[in-house]
């Protein structure tokens, strides 16, 4: 695609702003595992980042994907991945049904200030027991007159502790584990919501990661999202945003690490010359630069389709599982050349190394990014065989 001057000032102002407002307190944020949510919103909500593509009547500019895609890759100027993905699940994981099936009622009362950055969203799929394989949860919304009473539990999900509410899915019917659920909005200070936990993680320590219970949580019916039963198939398609999200903004994480790899390397010296003297490591480099930018083109490739109105599921399945092995590769092979000052916490490329690690996992792991990928090649094995 190409990109014009309008990109070009998002990008701009995304960048002023995290060099100004955000990166001086990240450091402090990682220490005490996690980050001032409200505030952070507000501000990217002043400056219009959190509504890029959202309608114009909830206060969003109502334009298209790409300008997300521009603000993934800005957001990888953040000294760390937890406040990128924070902000990622509220701007393209926790609002996209939202803004795209819900009722004007309901956009207003919840997307409107989501896009201000006044209210804290997070998205309630995943469960113990239930991660990638999202048909088998088993939260229950039972329908009672003009409400859903809600059961159950959600896992892993990001801004938990600070949100105000939860696009959550859950069982709504008996029927086929693919047309028995719904995305309902659940305020988090509806009584009978509880944070059982914040999880502790290997890395992204600025994002709070919460464990939720709901016990007989009473929520208005008017809060689902959409057609009851549909929200299999709304999630599936939150699910497009998602994970291509997740690969532009890991890709330019990449693109970063390699950066700073260079300019350490050339800077220490082994053996009376620089570490990127050594063809061994400025070969790798290349290699690693190279496959950077084939993802990058397979990342722009499916945010066309998604700019086209078409379904790219299938391109963003592909960017999402190159982009979690990539950054495994890109971050141990930079990590190396930093030796032991690589293993420390003071240097950069030691929280890079920790919170890429999660893109193979989260949003779906590896395996079911290539599940889903033989199904549309049609080699997967015929049930029965």
């Amino acid at each position: 695609m190409q990109l014009t001057h309008e990109h070009q000032q998002l990008r701009a102002t995304a960048v002023r702003w995290i060099t100004e407002q955000v990166n001086p307190h990240v450091d402090r944020w990682e220490r005490e595992e996690i980050f001032p949510a409200r505030e952070v919103f507000r501000q990217a909500g002043a400056l219009g980042l959190l509504g890029l593509t959202k309608p114009e009547e909830n206060g969003g500019a109502g334009l298209d994907w790409s300008y997300a895609a521009v603000l993934a890759e800005a957001l990888a100027e953040i000294d760390c991945g937890g406040v990128p993905m924070a902000i990622g699940v509220q701007t393209d994981m926790c609002t996209p049904a939202l803004a795209r099936h819900g009722s004007p009622e309901l956009r207003q009362a919840w997307l409107a200030p989501a896009v201000r950055g006044e209210l804290v969203g997070c998205l309630g799929v995943s469960e113990v027991g239930s991660g990638s394989d999202v048909a088998s949860i088993r939260t229950r919304a039972r329908r009672v007159g003009d409400e859903y009473v809600i059961d159950g539990g959600k896992m892993w999900t990001t801004n938990g502790t600070q949100a105000d509410f939860c696009c959550l899915l859950a069982n709504t019917s008996d029927g086929p584990a693919h047309r028995n659920k719904s995305l309902i909005v659940v305020p988090m200070d509806a009584p009978g919501v509880s944070v059982a936990r914040k999880i502790r993680k290997m890395g992204m320590h600025a994002s709070d990661t919460a464990q939720l219970h709901f016990d007989g949580v009473r929520v208005p019916v008017r809060h689902r999202i959409g057609e009851e039963g549909m929200g299999f198939m709304y999630q599936m398609e939150q699910f497009q945003h998602e994970r291509l999200w997740g690969a532009l903004n890991t890709n330019a994480g990449c693109r970063r690490a390699i950066a700073a790899t260079i300019a350490y390397t050339r800077e220490r010296r082994a053996f009376g010359r620089s570490i990127l003297d050594n063809q061994v490591v400025h070969y790798r480099l290349a290699e690693l630069q190279t496959e950077v930018e084939a993802l990058h083109a397979l990342c722009w490739a499916g945010v066309a389709q998604i700019v086209r109105g078409e379904d790219a599921t299938q391109l963003a399945t592909m960017a999402k599982l190159k982009a979690g092995r990539l950054a495994r590769e890109v971050t141990d092979s930079c990590l190396q050349y930093w030796g032991g000052m690589g293993y420390t916490d003071e240097m950069p490329i030691s929280r890079m190394f920790r919170d890429m690690r999660l893109v193979s996992i989260g949003g779906g792991a590896d395996e079911v990014m290539l599940q889903i990928l033989c199904k549309f090649m049609g080699t997967l094995p015929r049930e029965g065989a």
